[in-house]
């Protein structure tokens, strides 16, 4: 084991990265409510005082190995309203803190832009590093404010840039499922830099002179291994040593399971690449190849990752290696590992941040429930590892640890979740998770003589690295609660650079599920790149002749319907919508037409019909996932479900070809848009009942929300809307899947907060609070708690607590939340809100109360945002920072800090 010295003691090396794991996890946590502090504290108490923060590259943070050698630049203004900035890159970072650029220097460029701004200087390539800052002037400053520096380095964009081939350990020296790859290489002098890039078909973990080569777990994310996979760069220049070096990726199939797309061999495998900077030179220090050596690392694979068979790991104690320093790796045989040919496919950059641990747990209760068997309860569920330090244990005795996110009959329900140990029989032995993970509550421990104590067990919380974006209180402490367990649920749901339904189970990334929480995650968190990567994985699954899956990546078939398919079309256009960020819909717009031209194949009399199940997809479903005594496979429902879903993706793309300057293609879509909402007026309307289809909720609510219905027809509709809920539905929500989200925007639209707000506080079933009331952390898949205890179906309503009680809306005309729309709606019950919104401008945050039949609103608007302020229709006269004004069509504020109030 290696040490190092610290505070005059010897502290484990593996001990000191745990600690920065935990501190990094810290600050994460502190971050944005300290930021949004600092922030707003600056704003409204130092007007005059201006910083330029929160530096992005390709909405990255000082990103390594990029997949564009023209990347975009986004920055933060703490206050004052931008006019004007100068960007410079360099290639040299004391060359750019000199005030000197070589690469591109903007001038002074008089534009309010600071998100997504293109680079424009000299051509860069594969390998560049680069740094750069930002000058901002604002309205007064003679003077610009200069940020701190940043970086970026491009990666390895071209298979000419590769060297070596794709490595694994062959089965007839040891089993490949797990293996330890090793290179030792000499170093003879110092270099500027030493970057490796790592391209691994499954999980890796790099080690370098008995060190691990950063906080990073199971990467890299999830692709579609016959279409594409990712690379990985790291700065490995701490790490190198003059003299002898051993380098040494530690491999885990993951998803690169065989019998999958693209998957050619029955272990992992990767290609990797070290290179060193001198005087300007990238040199190649090694590549994988046949001189590489391998052996079994003790580690091996539990389950094949299909639905309730995704297992865990089985280790083998006495077969792991105490460390991967010089002396253990000499100590040990190894192996000559095997080049295995690989299918072309685009090897391309990771471009979203790594899985990394966000959170410790542990548990709450530890109980037995059998003979050397026990049952710890973490108190909440989550998606990650387990660790269990255990007594002393026999050589090659085997406790088998189970995993399940709820129980039946006190016991954990079987949900194919299951890790193996076998012990080594040495003091001090120690369980946990390497290249598989679990989606869970209790832990059930099988042939362990001792009881465990809480001190014994920790799970880790495992997701991307994304940010927390918004915040949310409110007097209401149920519907708090309802809000917190959507925002962690959805914390739970998103490991390896896209969302999955849930990670128990399926860990498949829906588009239905992605559609219907999308807007309810991408307000919560800073998820753009996380975008960037899924879309990408959608786009690699589209058929030739059109055909899209229900899932990407897409391993095998799943079920699902057209709100599944079209989800790269209402995504991409929501990530543009939510952060500014366009590049998806300039990639991606072709795909999304080719899939609609599929749509047309199967559609008859104008409305689209069922089209055949494949190999790839199943089903064709309308909502999904509804209550007892909803027909969800009712056709006409499911053909009014599916058809108002295309008419909003024409309305969608006819958007988005106009920002394309595609006008002809805006016409067209317009067009289609217009043909389909009157066919589905006349296919599906009841006008004796003033009802639609089956007259569900969602049946009567999306014909709305997709304006199908004629404005004189609307109070009808809503009429029979209310009165079905209330006389047949008992007040409760009655939709599911695809019903929520639908039932959320059209309620945001419509101001009818008291509307939902009475079905938030049903209790019984089914409802939010009927799961809080049976123990749940995190949403379920079915509203009466089947399968599922950890899933996306019903996360889209957390959309309504930001936009109709928070007020919080974004413009789609000026995206990015350029303007943002505040309207709080105020349903009876809720006396006070207080909600903030970290956009791409910075922290935007509404504080109201209600007092004397007031409503009075602390506004913060961040610098380069404006706010329209949008009134009940009663309201007449409003105040403003002491001044009274009249209601007018457009109530626009300037950013700053404000006080608001109108009677209610």
């Amino acid at each position: 084991m290696n040490f190092i010295y610290i505070c005059n003691r010897y502290v484990p090396l593996e001990t000191c990265y745990v600690i920065i794991n935990h501190i990094h996890i810290f600050m994460k946590r502190i971050f944005f409510v300290l930021a949004t502090a600092i922030i707003i504290g600056n704003c409204c108490s130092s007007p005059d005082y201006l910083q330029v923060y929160d530096l992005r590259c390709e909405n990255l943070t000082n990103p390594l190995g990029i997949d564009t050698t023209t990347p975009h630049f986004s920055w933060k203004l703490s206050s004052s309203n931008q006019a004007a900035y100068q960007l410079m890159v360099a290639s040299d970072s004391l060359m750019l803190a000199a005030g000197k650029a070589d690469l591109w220097d903007s001038g002074k460029v008089e534009s309010t832009a600071s998100i997504m701004v293109p680079y424009l200087g000299k051509e860069l390539r594969a390998r560049s590093c680069a740094f750069w800052k930002i000058g901002v002037w604002d309205e007064q400053s003679g003077q610009p404010v200069w940020s701190d520096i940043a970086s970026f380095s491009i990666g390895l964009l071209n298979p000419a840039d590769w060297e070596g081939g794709y490595i694994g350990l062959p089965r007839e020296t040891g089993n490949p499922e797990c293996p330890l790859l090793r290179q030792q290489f000499e170093v003879h002098e110092s270099a500027e830099k030493t970057f490796l890039y790592v391209n691994s078909l499954g999980y890796h973990e790099v080690y370098l002179n008995g060190s691990k080569v950063g906080i990073d777990v199971l990467s890299p994310s999830m692709t579609q291994f016959n279409k594409r996979s990712q690379v990985v760069a790291y700065d490995v220049s701490p790490f190198i040593q003059l003299g002898r070096n051993d380098l040494v990726i530690w491999l885990g199939r993951g998803w690169y399971q065989p019998g999958l797309p693209g998957v050619v061999y029955e272990g992992p495998l990767v290609k990797a690449q070290m290179e060193t900077l001198k005087n300007g030179q990238w040199n190649t220090l090694l590549s994988s190849n046949a001189s590489w050596t391998g052996r079994e690392s003790g580690y091996t694979g539990i389950g094949n990752w299909h639905p309730h068979r995704f297992g865990g790991e089985r280790i083998d104690a006495g077969k792991v290696l105490p460390d991967l320093t010089a002396a253990t790796l000499d100590a040990v045989s190894w192996e000559a590992v095997q080049e295995i040919e690989v299918p072309d496919h685009a090897v391309s950059p990771r471009m979203t941040e790594p899985n990394r641990i966000q959170e410790e747990i542990r548990p709450t209760r530890i109980t037995s429930v059998g003979t050397d068997c026990w049952l710890v309860d973490m108190g909440k569920a989550l998606t990650g590892w387990a660790e269990i330090h255990f007594p002393a244990l026999t050589e090659g005795q085997e406790i088998v640890i189970e995993y399940s996110d709820h129980l039946v009959d006190g016991q954990p329900a079987n949900m194919g979740q299951i890790d193996r140990y076998i012990a080594s029989g040495i003091s001090g032995e120690v369980f946990r998770n390497k290249f598989n993970y679990h989606g869970f509550q209790y832990i059930k421990i099988s042939n362990l003589s001792a009881q465990p104590s809480p001190d014994d067990i920790r799970a880790y919380l495992i997701h991307t690295d994304y940010q927390q974006a918004a915040t949310f209180q409110c007097s209401d402490p149920e519907i708090n609660a309802i809000h917190d367990m959507i925002l962690y649920t959805l914390r739970c749901l998103s490991l390896g650079g896209y969302l999955v339904d849930c990670t128990q189970i399926e860990r498949l990334g829906y588009g239905g599920d992605g559609n219907a929480s999308t807007q309810t995650a991408q307000t919560m968190f800073d998820l753009s790149p996380l975008y960037v990567n899924w879309m990408q994985a959608w786009a690699d699954c589209i058929r030739e002749d059109g055909g899209m899956p229900h899932t990407a990546p897409n391993p095998y078939s799943a079920g699902g319907g057209p709100y599944w398919c079209g989800f790269i079309i209402t995504a991409s256009w929501k990530t543009y919508v939510n952060y500014g960020d366009a590049r998806l819909i300039s990639k991606f717009y072709p795909v999304m037409q080719h899939w609609l031209e599929y749509v047309q194949k199967y559609t008859v009399d104008g409305l689209l019909d069922k089209w055949p199940d494949t190999d790839y997809r199943s089903w064709f479903l309308g909502d999904w996932a509804t209550p007892e005594g909803v027909d969800q496979t009712a056709k006409p429902s499911v053909d009014l479900v599916n058809n108002c879903f295309i008419s909003v993706c024409y309305e969608t793309m006819e958007k988005m070809a106009a920002f394309l300057g595609k006008n002809e293609d805006a016409a067209n879509y317009a067009r289609q848009k217009a043909q389909i909402r009157k066919l589905i007026q006349e296919r599906f309307f009841d006008s004796a009942l003033n009802s639609y289809a089956t007259g569900s909720q969602i049946d009567l609510i999306y014909p709305m929300l997709a304006q199908v219905t004629p404005e004189s027809l609307v109070p009808a509709v809503v009429n029979t809307l209310y009165t079905m809920t209330e006389q047949s539905k008992g007040g409760h929500l009655a939709t599911g899947l695809v019903g929520i989200p639908v039932l959320t925007e059209w309620a945001v639209q419509n101001c009818s907060a008291d509307w939902v707000y009475g079905m938030l506080k049903k209790k019984d079933y089914p409802g939010y609070l009927y799961m809080l009331e049976n123990g749940a952390t995190a949403t379920w898949e079915h509203w009466n708690g089947a399968r599922s205890r950890i899933h996306n179906c019903y996360n889209g309503i957390g959309s309504w607590f930001y936009q109709a009680i928070g007020g919080i809306r974004p413009d789609e005309n000026f995206p990015g939340y350029r303007r943002v729309i505040i309207a709080p709606q105020v349903p009876a019950g809720i006396t006070w809100a207080k909600t903030t919104k970290e956009t791409p401008f910075g922290t935007l945050v509404v504080d109201w109360k209600v007092n004397d039949g007031k409503l009075q609103m602390e506004l913060n608007i961040p610098p380069g945002s404006t706010a329209l302020l949008e009134l009940p229709e009663e309201v007449t006269i409003y105040i403003i920072d002491g001044k009274s004004y009249h209601k007018t069509a457009s109530n626009e504020i300037k950013s700053g800090k404000h006080k608001i109030t109108y009677p209610l």
